[in-house]
């Protein structure tokens, strides 16, 4: 099976860099590398979710001949599920499972505030609300001025996605949320159920809106269990 992994805001292929060790075996571990960052760096970012979701559609049909399931955390898990519907309408083809980590359910997403468009210095009060950037780089003024061009983008990313009433996806549907999260309520994320008719199961860590590093292990030993028993019940 092939886990194709979108990472939050700002991230790159960097935040799956352990993940091989962890899901081995069966799961082929495919992190993927939106524009404007890490080697793609020079490549101008998209700042349109359905333009975005069109272009990773085009680019991994080729590997979509086995089974596969989606993973995104926060800004990730909504590129996921947008994901999953185009693979679907386009090609026919379903993730066997989704999982979506720090995302609040699609028909949450309304009236949200929108970050995009605050200054730098507003902007990075934000990020250091997140507390998922280090000290370090928020104080450093030349890295942030190399970082904020590619965050804005993923946050206009957010701002463009509009929810609609679709038919329900089929694959099996796992939420996960940090218990001392307060960028996004449990209540959000529970929501998540009307998106598919498959199974929906929804754990939460301990941690905040990036319980994803401080509890990795964990983390992964739940992905893994997942997928396993689906691998074995396509077998």
């Amino acid at each position: 099976m092939r886990l194709f992994c979108f990472p939050y805001a700002g991230g790159s292929i960097a935040v799956f860099r352990n993940w091989a060790r962890y899901l081995s075996g069966p799961i082929e571990i495919c992190p993927l590398q939106l524009p404007g960052r890490g080697a793609r760096f020079l490549e101008p970012s998209f700042q349109d979710i359905t333009s975005l979701v069109s272009a990773i559609s085009k680019a991994i049909i080729p590997f979509l001949d086995k089974p596969f399931a989606f993973f995104g955390h926060s800004l990730g898990g909504l590129i996921a599920y947008e994901l999953a519907h185009q693979v679907n309408a386009e090609y026919s083809k379903q993730p066997v499972h989704l999982t979506v980590s720090a995302c609040p359910g699609p028909c949450e997403i309304t009236n949200h505030r929108s970050l995009h468009g605050l200054s730098d210095q507003e902007l990075i009060a934000e990020l250091r609300a997140f507390k998922g950037t280090p000290a370090g780089l928020l104080e450093n003024k030349e890295l942030m001025a190399l970082a904020l061009p590619a965050l804005r983008a993923d946050f206009s990313l957010f701002d463009s996605f509009s929810y609609t009433e679709r038919k329900p996806l089929k694959c099996s549907l796992t939420v996960l949320g940090g218990l001392q999260d307060r960028v996004i309520s449990a209540g959000k994320m529970e929501s998540w159920y009307r998106v598919t008719t498959g199974k929906f199961s929804f754990y939460q860590f301990q941690g905040d809106h990036f319980f994803l590093h401080s509890e990795e292990a964990s983390v992964l030993k739940l992905i893994q269990q997942k997928l396993l028993a689906l691998i074995y019940e396509v077998a």
